[in-house]
């Protein structure tokens, strides 16, 4: 009767045949019996399926805090909730006995025995637990492990059990005589156990216990009204379903619902569903929203089963639904039932509790900006350390942190999500500070906390960092699950642990797959035929897909892929599909073989058409369906990793000199490319370098514009599904197996928007490591392929030296955690720029300006020249609006070239900028034209160049090289001077620096 339960652990239903089996003694499960299941993720399809048990065996293998987070559960006839409810409230199943309150953990959720081995591992010092020494196990129930195969025993050496004591459950009040294997042990070691976990502390019992608890009898618990109502509810429904089932046949509950304009669900069991309820309750009327939906009975309300875009469910849900008198037929009045049946109008009453628990579950199926799941708890079991002399008082910021979800600690530990201070406590480098470098933790500005109001969290962090150390908080901080299986509070120990129980899907996954292009497309590996078959292609036509379907509610991340191949010798011919969820093993494939080309062809039609609702022959005009997959405009091409490799070993008979050579090689790096790929969580096996499509790539950013309107005039949550089902589906994102998040805050689409402008560079630069003439050394190949002369200049020359202490002089004071040492100076003329540029060589206000950016862009940047972004891209990030950005401080450009300690080695552009008059602004103002007479914009910082200092060339140009000093033009909201171009023919290369980042944390 229940619907819409998906992300419950567990489900309940009355067995619909007799043919299931249970998982806990193998026997079958009778027809009609009350039958239970955990639900665990299917090996084969990215979607969760139940593992059956009996009613007895499931509180054998199952942890269950409360009977809400069962779906189907309020469904159920009373006496049956009712068991479920004593089952609930006796510890809710699992280790079993031991005694415990409902929503904790019992005794029985520990073991201790000897060790029977020296191979175990302890939990919690992560060291191996000897031979012979007692150990203690929680048993785990929430891992996949556990779902399919039962709980798992987590071992603990006895002290470290007793220091993790809280975050294990393992409550004073309870005595470690009830552990399970206790008695087995010698009696000094049993006595050991009381002296460090004490012997139980007695819990006061209230007034009104006592009374019932001594005639020995349990004393009933009195019904409360809302409990009376929902029992006499319950009891009508199961009364009429149960004549309906005994006296209606199938076909006639399906015309009566017809007849009445209800959809007609699938199987009998919903169809009795459905007519009870419309029976008792009316006819339900059509979804308000989409207009056109079913609204199907869930726990929390009546849910609507209908689409409101084709990318996207309708959302609707509501308790008090419109309804219509139920209808029967005369013709069925031979049915005594149904002759006597007299409507009366109802309202059905939902269970506050599930309601309450449903809502929780429902706001868990959307991560938010790859941080916890509802916005108002984006901080959801973080931890941050609060340190120095921060603007708003520390209780302040604690309480803020308590409010979104997260809590204050003293000290810095591996755990922590973030230290919260300010620059100046950095650069005084405070123990608290040099606790988190030696612990790799991000330090964080509090204006951290205004932007995760949305969420975002693990990506805010890296945006707010004030240090350059921090490891990647995504594969940092473990985040709480979003099961509601009733386990233990994830210590830092269970929490790496359930993090490596993930992994079994995603351990064995490689980050790229190597194809053959045979045909005009890949065959896939999977298939067995990459040596023997080639794609099949018949006029024109490749019959080779790769389809895409995301869906952030339901949590799932899906492909499809097939190929129709031929035998390189003719006359053999296959259909192969592969399916599963994008990063994971999870999925499965199918071969088929069939006797003639148009056999196969046929399939291939039959079987896109099945997934994608669109005709092949169509697909140019491809209109997307709901609940179907989408086409990924992907060229399958070979990986020309061989063009790659003859790269790394080139210069032998390379004619450049030796700096331009590794300068070269440098920024046609293939594995920087797949490392910032990877670092935006791109798929590279559905998604591999070189083979991005524009047209997707501009789709997506239109999909971010559209995210950025939403956000700013107030969208509906439909309204920010649907474009983030878009989003993911168009560049296929890896997220294991995580739930895709949400993209609702201008924080994440500022991200998302940068990544794709380093994906439209990284695809201009694998683009011309392609093919190239074999007579010539592949690094002077791809130096032609730029047509822009580099000429290496040596830095003690006077230009050199100009430039260097340009470098030295506006380093800006709160950009010291790194000092720039130029390792080389490169003089650059771009083929064309400088006639492009000659018609603004007489404006006046002509300077030598800085810009930066990741090195694998380079490339884009030197063939095509630096460009502005496309009229689809989202204004978001664009404080000035979209242009050119320079600057007059080497360190705030500096500070775009994304280097580490790690990968310290930069590129920095000094361009010649023809600013003219500028239109000079104090703070943020978005900029979409000019005004007349102006033909740059300056952001005016506090600190700028000394003036006094600055170089004026022979040309007129002026280098302001000299000294930081503070601005004269008054206050303003930025910290350094920023310059806008609008139109990229004022712009003209003159260097660039090959810079060594000597970052000093």
């Amino acid at each position: 009767m229940a619907d819409g339960g998906r992300d419950l652990p567990f489900k309940s239903e009355y067995a619909k045949s007799g043919r299931s089996s249970c998982k806990a003694c193998s026997l079958s499960i009778s027809k009609d019996s009350l039958r239970l299941a955990i639900m665990v993720q299917s090996p084969m399809f990215d979607g969760k399926i139940p593992n059956w048990f009996h009613f007895a065996c499931f509180w054998k293998r199952a942890r269950v805090e409360d009977a809400n987070h069962i779906h189907g559960f309020d469904a159920l006839r009373w006496e049956d909730q009712e068991k479920i409810k004593e089952k609930v409230a006796a510890g809710g199943g699992g280790g079993g006995g031991g005694g415990g309150d409902a929503g904790g953990a019992t005794s029985g959720d520990y073991e201790t025995e000897y060790a029977k081995s020296g191979r175990s591992g302890c939990r919690g010092c992560g060291d191996n637990i000897a031979k012979g020494a007692v150990r203690i196990a929680v048993k785990d129930f929430e891992s996949q492990r556990a779902k399919l195969y039962g709980p798992q025993n987590l071992w603990y050496h006895v002290d470290c059990f007793v220091s993790e004591r809280e975050d294990l459950e393992f409550t004073t009040d309870k005595n470690p005589d009830k552990i399970k294997g206790f008695n087995r042990l010698k009696k000094e070691d049993q006595e050991e156990l009381f002296t460090k976990l004490g012997k139980g502390e007695k819990i006061k019992k209230r007034k009104g216990d006592a009374k019932g608890d001594a005639g020995g009898k349990k004393a009933k618990k009195e019904e409360t009204e809302e409990e009376k109502q929902l029992r006499e509810q319950s009891q009508l429904i199961w009364k009429n379903r149960d004549l309906l089932s005994k006296s209606v046949s199938n076909n006639a509950i399906k015309v009566m619902l017809q007849l009445n304009n209800q959809e007609l669900p699938t199987g009998e069991s919903r169809l009795l569903d459905a007519c009870a309820d419309a029976l008792v309750f009316g006819a339900l009327e059509k979804c308000p929203e989409c207009k056109k939906g079913q609204l199907v009975y869930s726990a929390v309300g009546y849910k609507c089963s209908g689409d409101m875009t084709e990318w996207t469910k309708c959302m609707y849900i509501t308790k008090t639904p419109k309804r219509k008198t139920f209808k029967i037929p005369k013709e069925y009045h031979d049915v005594p039932y149904l002759k006597s049946f007299k409507f009366q109008k109802r309202e059905r009453l939902f269970n506050s509790a599930a309601v309450a628990s449903s809502l929780e579950g429902s706001m868990d199926t959307m991560d938010s900006g790859a941080g916890p799941s509802s916005s108002t708890q984006s901080l959801e079991g973080m931890k941050f350390v609060i340190t120095g002399k921060t603007a708003k008082p520390k209780e302040e910021l604690a309480r803020e942190i308590t409010r979104l979800g997260g809590f204050v600690v003293d000290k810095v530990s591996s755990d922590v999500a973030a230290c919260i201070t300010t620059k100046k406590e950095v650069d005084k480098k405070s123990r608290t500070i040099k606790d988190a470098e030696k612990a790799d933790i991000h330090v964080v500005d509090e204006g951290f906390l205004e932007s995760v109001q949305k969420g975002g969290a693990l990506l805010m962090i890296q945006s707010h960092s004030l240090a350059t150390w921090g490891a990647d908080p995504t594969l940092r901080v473990s985040l709480p699950s979003s099961s509601k299986s009733g386990g233990k509070k994830s210590s830092k120990s269970l929490g790496a642990y359930k993090a490596a129980a993930e992994k079994m899907y995603t351990k064995s996954v490689p980050k790229t797959m190597k194809m053959t292009v045979k045909g005009g497309a890949a065959v896939d590996p999977d298939s067995g035929l990459e040596d023997a078959a080639h794609t099949l292609e018949d006029k024109g036509n490749i019959y080779n897909a790769v389809l895409g379907m995301v869906d952030v509610v339901r949590g799932t991340n899906s492909f499809y892929k097939i190929q129709a191949l031929e035998h390189d010798g003719g006359k053999k011919w296959w259909l192969f599909r592969s399916w599963g969820r994008v990063g994971t093993t999870i999925g499965s494939n199918k071969l088929e073989k069939f006797s003639s080309r148009e056999a196969v062809i046929n399939a291939m039609q039959s079987l896109y058409l099945e997934k994608t609702g669109n005709q092949w022959d169509d697909r140019k005009n491809f209109v997307k369906q709901a609940n179907r997959f989408y086409p990924l405009d992907i060229d399958y091409g070979q990986e020309d990793e061989a063009v790659v490799t003859t790269l790394k070993a080139g210069g032998t008979r390379s004619k450049l000199p030796k700096p331009v050579q590794d300068l070269i090689c440098m920024i046609f790096d293939v594995e920087s490319m797949k490392k910032a790929m990877l670092e935006f969580e791109i798929d590279l096996k559905k998604m591999p370098l070189g083979k991005l499509s524009q047209k997707q790539i501009q789709s997506a950013y239109t999909v971010l514009s559209e995210l950025t309107t939403l956000i700013t005039t107030g969208g509906t949550q439909t309204q920010f599904l649907d474009a983030t089902n878009r989003f993911y589906t168009l560049l296929p994102h890896d997220f294991g197996m995580k739930k895709p998040p949400l993209i609702n805050s201008l924080e994440v689409i500022k991200a998302k928007t940068e990544m794709i402008n380093n994906l439209l560079e990284i695809e201009v630069a694998y683009s011309m490591l392609k093919g190239g003439d074999t007579g010539e050394d592949p690094i002077d190949a791809h130096y032609r392929k730029l047509n822009t002369e580099i000429e290496h200049l040596d830095l003690a020359s006077e230009e050199s030296q100009r430039l260097l202490d340009y470098v030295k002089n506006t380093h800006a004071a709160t950009h010291n955690q790194y000092d720039l040492e130029v390792l080389d100076i490169f003089q650059v003329i771009r083929d064309g720029e400088k006639s492009r540029y000659s018609p603004f060589t007489d404006l006046p206000n002509r300077q030598l300006l800085w810009h930066g950016s990741r090195t694998t862009n380079y490339a884009g940047i030197l063939s095509q020249g630096l460009r502005i972004a496309p009229p689809e891209a989202p204004v978001t990030g664009y404080m000035f609006g979209k242009g050119v950005y320079f600057a007059d401080m080497v360190s705030k450009s500096a500070n775009y070239c994304r280097t580490s300690k790690n990968d310290p080695v930069g590129v920095l552009l000094l361009c010649e900028v023809a600013l003219g008059n500028m239109y000079e602004r104090y703070g943020a103002d978005y900029i979409d034209k000019l005004p007349k007479g102006k033909h740059s914009c300056k952001g005016i910082g506090m600190t700028c160049p000394d003036p006094s200092g600055s170089y004026t060339l022979p040309d007129g140009s002026v280098i302001p090289m000299g000294k930081g000093v503070s601005s004269t033009q008054g206050r303003s909201s930025l910290l350094y001077n920023e310059f806008i171009v609008y139109d990229v023919a004022q712009i003209n290369m003159k260097y660039l620096l090959k810079v060594n980042f000597k970052h000093k944390w």
